[in-house]
């Protein structure tokens, strides 16, 4: 009896531990999930909409810029030693301020895309948390953490048509 009691208590303990180290661990490319996702794909669209209007913007005052040095360049050797330099330091100026519209710009959209990437990602997390209570998974982890695995751990398609059901688009400005 005494063997039987100490081999019911290792038979749980055993059970015990087994049980607690053998948890599923899933995964989901949130990468994937961003880019494919019709919010997502409709962020990236008006983000890169909004950038190819400012590169325009800045490419014909990169031209304008131009122009105006190639045209004081013409004119070096017929207006005054003091007008040039007044002129000069005058395109100077102008391209200080363009580069600094490049700067702005740049960052602008970069805060832009970060700020899209974040509301996607908060819309994300309570789909990702309820989907767990629902199917009593412990834990999902970014793709990018997982070093290999068995794509059947893999739920990548499932969030990102149950993201696509409940989340539209998002609004940026």
């Amino acid at each position: 009896m005494k063997y039987f009691k100490i081999f019911l208590i290792l038979l749980f303990i055993s059970l015990f531990f087994n049980k607690s180290f053998s948890a599923d661990l899933y995964f989901v490319d949130i990468k994937q999930i961003l880019n494919k996702s019709k919010a997502g794909k409709k962020a990236q669209d008006y983000l890169k909409k909004k950038f190819d209007e400012e590169n325009d913007k800045l490419k014909k005052e990169s031209i304008a810029l131009k122009k105006q040095e190639s045209d004081l360049i013409s004119k070096k050797k017929l207006v005054s030693n003091d007008e040039y330099k007044k002129s000069l330091n005058l395109l100077r100026e102008k391209n200080i301020n363009y580069q600094k519209k490049r700067r702005d710009a740049s960052n602008n959209w970069l805060k832009k895309k970060n700020e899209a990437r974040s509301k996607l990602i908060q819309n994300l997390n309570p789909i990702l948390t309820k989907y767990m209570n629902e199917n009593n998974i412990e834990m999902i982890v970014d793709k990018k953490y997982v070093l290999l695995a068995n794509s059947k751990f893999d739920l990548t398609e499932i969030i990102l048509k149950i993201l696509d059901k409940e989340l539209k688009s998002i609004k940026l400005e």
